[in-house]
């Protein structure tokens, strides 16, 4: 059983990844108006994969005996810059999140709640991939600048991704 102060705490964080989710896939509508087809199939795989995140979370706490309450999911924004913008956002979103599952380790370990710990600790690593991916995405994309064929390239391997497998 966990807390009264963690639930809340995780409803908090649960209702921070469905956010995150929406946010991707305003970035991925951005992506398919402005033409960067390939970064708009990136971002919506981006999408789900938050979605994913969100189902683990609230898997959990329904396991933990919790009545999950949602909250409203705030509006993201509808212009994000360039290409390159828009993956600077997705960066400095990303180092937010992380502190965020930092902060929330840490009062699992404060509390002794080594389940919830447990399950933080799988979102804390997945953070270091995040950061990583987007961080050499921003470094190809300061690479090629606003050479037309450098970023037809990047798109181009962009709409490569596919849908992230789901989550236990």
């Amino acid at each position: 059983m966990i807390s009264t102060e963690m639930q809340q705490a995780l409803y908090q964080q649960l209702n921070d990844e469905f956010s995150s989710a929406y946010l991707y896939l305003a970035m991925s509508a951005y992506c398919s108006h402005i033409d960067f087809s390939g970064a708009a199939n990136w971002l919506k795989m981006q999408y789900e994969e938050e979605q994913q995140h969100a189902t683990r979370i609230y898997n959990y706490l329904i396991d933990q005996g919790a009545h999950v309450v949602l909250d409203q999911i705030p509006r993201p924004p509808t212009e994000f810059g360039t290409i390159l913008e828009v993956f600077q956002k997705s960066l400095a979103h990303e180092q937010k999140m992380t502190a965020k599952l930092n902060n929330l380790s840490d009062q699992a370990l404060k509390e002794k709640d080594h389940a919830t710990y447990n399950l933080l600790q799988w979102f804390v690593n997945e953070q270091v991939e995040e950061e990583a991916t987007v961080s050499e995405l921003i470094s190809k994309l300061k690479l090629v600048k606003d050479d037309g064929y450098g970023l037809l390239m990047i798109d181009n391997e962009l709409g490569s991704r596919t849908t992230p497998a789901a989550a236990p």
